[in-house]
């Protein structure tokens, strides 16, 4: 992705000045200052510490101009001036920054203060706020300004790599499709891992892929059972929590951020497919292999040259722009910040793009110096055009795939440039090939989503530091999808486009989300001894309603209604509704600011679970030794701030669905009566009325340290918790009628090391800053089912394993030794039914001598891990006078990846192109080939039925997420304007 400019514009004063924005822009280089003919003044000094330490490498600057020095070894500075009246600004790391008037001397000693800003700057926690200084728990924050060069279009892509334990993954490159985020490698047997996300307070339903970046203030993303026991039965894969933006105090001001770029698809990473040449070799072996005539069509593989690169026509270089404006206003009782934002992407695949429209409203009003009331109104609107580019081999699978597949002699293309129905030739194709490139085209898939998040409070403070608070809460969503396939296109191979099968899907998805919070705080210093209070009364309510309605057979199809179809099917609906009511308390105390414990509770009743097992208590304490501020280091040289920390706490997940708990019955079900039938209900499975939510309980050791005036900062998180009462299917005797039922059993162990490393490398004119993140994590199943210690999933061929001493979602497959080469070899070697010379072998690792492929009695093992080893992200800034530079990479390490893709690109049928090393397969015991794939002249399902090692690959990655140059204009003789900032970025 490059982006090309983005001009960054702060106002300071009344909004109408932005309108002679460009012109003062112009006027700054054109304008001579009025003091250009005053002689130079040459000044001079020491910079010291308020300790009296000589300060080496300090940044000296003009204030609003270029000249720009720093102090030697000795402390001592000289900068020469153009105005004699300018003021100095002083800048170091761990130290505040310093402006003084020069005032015509020529000599200026100054002594700087000891910053401790980032240990002091307030961080939002749950239902409250704190500093790093005095937090317990593990928690981490960014500042969206630190993400703000980054070009996405959700936050959480500008976080990849930038969190300590926190990894963020990209399911599908589709525009503005969410992310998968985990926190500390959480995760369930069956209930997913996602995070809760709580936006200015309100935990809301889903995730916040729709909300603008650029109306994000800062991120804290809550770990540690201490930071988030307050969310009690949601907390249990972390807390995300969001604050948006709000008016500064003191400041009026309009700023724009405009960027503008393109997309591609970088050859690097693509399937090595084969060329025309190249299959059609391959399929002229395949005929001469089977003893058959070779077609006239493939006698000469030459004629075909490089033939046609479907998987290229499906794509595009792709546009996309972000415009987004904001004001903030802040008068004597009322302050508000506005937030109006427009991005449009278009997507690398053709008839694929996203559009975001947004505005955010964030009002305080000051009634009284007691009472004080906020609004909050975020609505957003989003069009989501996504083709069905999404899925695997052959029938139905997505589009992209069919094209890698398609026989690269096939053209796409009419000698006019219009693109026919179908493709096929006689003595190649074995069947008509849909035209993809077309198919992607004619075919909608469209969303339309509108959401509204809005909340409003009233705070009373009757008397100092007691603080009454009420608030309510709303989420509000629709999504209305259209999906209509024209009778011009297909989905699947083998399936001629017509009017039968163009077809029609209809769905509108509307849910409401209202939380009601109710909360009073008091917080007191008594001499050395600092209280902080929290209680609240919660309740929360949501209700989903969908309804979808499909039809096919269209005479024509530029009607995209249901009416226009001559097969309706019926329509369904479904509504979801539960109901969440909590408790809570909290209490922060600490001794001269160095001896912190705090301790919390949350009692949650939720609507989801069973009748005997409505409530869950979820407890934590932790406890802080701020070690800096005592006696035998308060005095160190090195050591600026050093803080020991640890918590435990319990959590619950309560994502298991909705009405599992209840026996739930079916309609459609006939019964004999004599000697007619009549229609009725049956039930369909067991209730369980002792159904509740998951449990982890969480231990966590921590240390934050900073050196040298704050100049390396470092922190170290040991945690390790245990997820008890899974929801699982529990199997039942098929004489009660019923194969299973919903429960809680078994036990998963999770634990993890986290490291944290910001150094500020150099300091003076040339800055170099480096931020590094490291985490390892791992787990282990305790305990399953009493029934079982395993549990196989799948997804088509893919496999994984669940099973009480391993991992969680093991791979599960066969391992492949190779292929049998020759007679010999395949009369010594264990072998399946479907065996010959010359395919596909397995190991037989049961030693029965025969090659089985069931789970319990065969052959299948672990053949790989998922989760990675480790997680890394590392961020480099550099700044020179007004320039800045950075790169941001992230990675991990030692996890797997099973690509199935490889299930069609690997298929020895001779139907589908395939990658370029097939061709280098058995042929013959002279010609045996690499040993990787078999021969074409048998069977070939069980090179791609069977999920064997094949398919895992090794998923560790290096990526360089963005790269950014920047300037900073200067505008200091422009009253109007704060700054102006112009960057590129890839």
């Amino acid at each position: 992705m490059r982006i090309f400019t983005l001009i960054y514009h702060k106002t300071k004063g009344r909004p109408n000045y932005l309108i002679a924005l460009f012109a003062m822009a112009i006027s700054l280089f054109i304008a001579q200052p009025s003091w250009a003919q005053t002689p130079s003044l040459i000044i001079s000094g020491k910079i010291t510490s308020t300790s009296g330490e000589t300060l080496p490498g300090v940044s000296v600057s003009v204030k609003g101009g270029q000249n720009v020095t720093s102090s030697d070894g000795n402390g001592v500075y000289k900068i020469t001036l153009a105005n004699p009246t300018a003021t100095l600004v002083f800048s170091f790391v761990g130290f505040k920054t310093l402006e003084v008037p020069v005032n015509n001397r020529t000599s200026l000693n100054v002594k700087l203060i000891e910053d401790n800003q980032s240990l002091d700057e307030v961080v939002v926690v749950a239902y409250g706020s704190t500093t790093q200084r005095s937090s317990t728990g593990s928690l981490q924050t960014v500042n969206a300004k630190e993400l703000q060069d980054i070009p996405a279009a959700q936050i959480t892509q500008k976080l990849q790599g930038k969190l300590a334990g926190v990894q963020i993954n990209q399911a599908s490159g589709k525009p503005g499709q969410g992310l998968q985020v985990r926190v500390r490698g959480s995760a369930s047997l069956s209930t997913g891992s996602t995070p809760l996300y709580v936006v200015d307070g309100f935990p809301i339903a889903g995730d916040i892929s729709n909300i603008n970046p650029d109306e994000i203030e800062n991120i804290t993303v809550l770990k540690d059972a201490a930071s988030t026991a307050l969310y009690g039965s949601r907390a249990a894969f972390g807390v995300v929590v969001v604050t948006t933006k709000g008016a500064k105090s003191g400041q009026t001001n309009v700023s724009a951020n405009v960027y503008t770029g393109i997309q591609q698809v970088p050859q690097k990473g693509r399937p090595d497919m084969m060329n025309g040449t190249e299959w059609a070799q391959f399929k002229k072996e395949y005929y001469e292999d089977l003893g058959q005539p070779v077609p006239a069509a493939l006698q000469n593989p030459a004629q075909y040259g490089e033939g046609y690169d479907w998987y290229d026509a499906m794509l595009r270089t792709a546009p996309l722009t972000n415009y987004s404006v904001s004001i903030n206003t802040n008068k004597e009782n009322f302050s508000s910040a506005v937030v109006a934002g427009y991005f449009k992407q278009e997507g690398v695949l053709l008839n694929s793009d996203y559009e975001r429209f947004s505005v955010r409203l964030n009002s305080v009003f000051k009634v009284n110096d007691q009472v004080k009331v906020g609004f909050n109104l975020a609505p957003t609107h989003t069009v989501n055009n996504s083709p069905s580019t999404d899925g695997m081999f052959f029938g139905g699978g997505g589009l992209i795939n069919n094209a890698l597949l398609t026989p690269p002699v096939l053209n796409y293309q009419n000698p006019d440039g219009s693109y026919p129905v179908t493709v096929t030739t006689a003595g190649i194709t074995a069947f008509p090939t849909p035209n993809w490139v077309r198919s992607i085209q004619d075919i909608t898939n469209k969303s339309k989503d509108n959401r509204i998040l809005s909340n409003g409070y009233i705070e009373y403070e009757p008397i100092s530091k007691l603080v009454l608070k009420s608030s309510i809460n709303v989420d509000f969503g629709q999504s209305l999808f259209h999906s209509f396939q024209p009778s011009t296109a297909s989905r699947a191979f083998a399936s001629t486009p017509s009017a039968l099968s163009a077809g029609l899907f209809d769905s509108n998805y509307q849910y409401q989300s209202w939380l009601s919070e109710n909360t009073v705080s008091y917080s007191k210093q008594i001499k050395d001894h600092g209280f902080d209070v929290l209680a609240g009364f919660t309740k929360q309510k949501y209700r989903s309603d969908y309804s979808a309605i499909s039809g096919s057979n269209y005479p024509d199809d530029r009607i995209e209604t249901i009416a226009g179809a001559l097969i309706k099917n019926n329509p369904s609906s479904d509504i979801v509704e539960w109901g969440l009511t909590s408790f809570l308390a909290r209490l922060n105390y600490n001794y001269k600011g160095k001896y912190l414990v705090a301790a919390s509770i949350r009692r949650d009743g939720s609507s989801r679970f069973g009748s005997a097992n409505k409530w869950g208590n979820f407890p934590s304490v932790s406890a802080g030794w701020v070690l800096s501020q005592e006696s035998f280091l308060s005095d160190s040289k090195i050591i600026s701030f050093l803080k020991l920390r640890g918590s435990y706490g319990v959590i619950g997940n309560n994502n298991i669905g909705d009405y599992r708990q209840y026996a739930t019955v079916s309609s459609g079900v006939n019964s004999p009566f004599g000697s007619t039938t009549a229609s009725g209900v049956a039930v369909t499975n067991l209730g369980n009325d002792e159904l509740g939510w998951e449990n982890t309980k969480q231990l966590d050791f921590g240390i934050d340290l900073s050196i040298l005036n704050n100049r390396i900062s470092f922190t170290y998180d040991y945690y390790t918790k245990k997820t008890s009462n899974l929801l699982f299917s529990l199997a039942v005797p098929r004489e009660s009628g019923f194969s299973s039922f919903t429960g809680n059993v078994g036990e998963i162990k999770f634990w993890g090391h986290e490291f944290a490393i910001n150094s500020n490398n150099l300091i003076g004119k040339f800055k170099w800053n480096t931020n590094f993140n490291i985490a390892f994590s791992d787990n282990k199943v305790l305990a399953l089912s009493s029934l079982s210690d395993r549990l196989y999933t799948g997804n088509g061929t893919a496999r994984s394993i669940t099973q009480v001493g391993q991992r969680i979602g093991q791979f599960w497959g066969l391992i492949q030794d190779g292929v049998y080469t020759d007679q010999a070899d395949f009369d010594r070697s264990p072998k399946s039914v479907n065996s010959q010379v010359g395919t596909i072998k397995f190991r037989d690792l049961n030693g029965d001598g025969v090659i089985k492929y069931g789970d319990e009695e065969g052959d299948r093992t672990v053949i790989g891990n998922p989760f990675p080893k480790f997680v890394f992200g590392l961020t480099n800034s550099f700044t020179y006078r007004n320039f800045d530079f950075a790169v941001v990479a992230s990675g991990s390490y030692g996890n797997d990846i099973a690509r199935m893709m490889d299930e069609g690109t690997t298929n020895l049928d001779g139907v589908f192109n395939v990658l370029k090393e097939v061709k280098d397969r058995w042929r013959s015991p002279q010609n045996p080939g690499a040993g990787k794939y078999g021969k074409t002249t048998a069977s070939t399902g069980d090179d791609r039925a069977q999920f064997h090692t094949r398919f895992v690959q090794d998923g560790s990655y290096l990526t360089i997420k963005n790269i950014t140059l920047g300037y900073t204009v200067p505008v200091a003789k422009i009253k109007a304007l704060k700054s102006v900032r112009v960057y590129a970025s890839v």
